[in-house]
């Protein structure tokens, strides 16, 4: 007979360890503070020590619980799995993916239909976020998002770099043919397309185009990228918009970019897997499909 804790009380643990407060945890679990803080004093008892010390106004795992609950995680998946790889393969997994609007729209949802062929037992539930900078809160089993993978940067996340971005000047070839761009400071003919939501990006195109910002130039700002985008394939005006995200339009015709080589490097995407998160072979295949999606040609 395995001498096992309360396994219940493992689960609270976890949790109140992964995100640093009882409170939160009792939100996550549909728990009581009260009910978290019995939770982890049994399985103090049972253990013999404790797991958390009063900092300040929270309560916070001491080394020892944090590496407990980094080997309690771990072992939690493997259940996962487990049960996953016993159950029945014609049951259809749902994977919830959490992503930027533009992003979602422009690159994640016309590439679906590959990511299906492979694994048509997996259906997607794409929700978007209006802002890179939406909380992360619970509700996905991925989450993307314009970052670097470090870990101090997503503490309760496990993050994988997939793509690169890179920004450029757009346009409308309709507009084009009207008011021609034939080097870059015939910008000063346009109306510049911004967005409240990317606030430096013509500054930085500017300055890798060896521009200046004029005071009188004409200008837009909307207050979503996506909006703005819009704009730009209604002719409106010429925007600054990333790369490879809208290389659908590109190759469609909707849109051209006149000066390619002016490119402004920026952060890519991560995917980003919450520590708790059931790690399924539909999740596991998900983010590695990303990645060969986003893979050079």
């Amino acid at each position: 007979m395995r001498r096992l804790p309360p396994l219940n009380a493992l689960r609270v643990f976890e949790v109140a360890a992964r995100t640093g407060s009882y409170a939160e945890a009792g939100a996550e679990l549909g728990l009581t503070h009260g009910a978290v803080s019995r939770q982890i004093a049994a399985l103090e008892s049972w253990l013999g020590q404790r797991l958390f010390a009063r900092v300040g106004r929270r309560m916070a795992a001491t080394p020892a619980a944090r590496a407990f609950a980094a080997e309690v995680s771990q072992c939690f998946d493997r259940v996962s799995m487990a049960a996953e790889a016993c159950g029945h393969p014609s049951v259809r997994h749902i994977l919830r993916v959490n992503a930027p609007t533009t992003f979602a729209m422009r690159w994640l949802i016309p590439r679906l239909d590959r990511f299906h062929a492979e694994r048509p037992n997996v259906e997607l539930v794409v929700t978007t976020a209006t802002t890179l900078h939406d909380e992360l809160r619970g509700g996905f089993d991925v989450a993307i998002r314009r970052g670097v993978a470090e870990q101090s940067v997503w503490p309760q996340y496990r993050a994988v770099h997939f793509l690169q971005e890179a920004d450029t000047l757009i346009a409308s070839p309709a507009l084009l043919e009207r008011s021609p761009l034939r080097q870059p400071a015939d910008i000063a003919n346009h109306i510049l397309l911004g967005s409240e939501t990317r606030p430096g990006d013509w500054a930085d195109w500017l300055d890798h185009a060896g521009l200046i910002q004029k005071a009188g130039q004409r200008r837009r700002v909307f207050d979503h990228f996506f909006v703005t985008l819009q704009a730009v394939t209604d002719g409106l005006g010429i925007g600054v918009g990333p790369l490879p995200v809208l290389q659908s339009d590109i190759q469609s015709g909707r849109l051209v970019t006149p000066f390619p080589t002016i490119l402004v490097p920026r952060m890519g995407y991560v995917a980003l897997i919450p520590f708790d998160a059931n790690k399924t072979s539909s999740l596991t295949h998900f983010i590695d499909w990303l990645v060969a999606e986003a893979a050079p040609c």
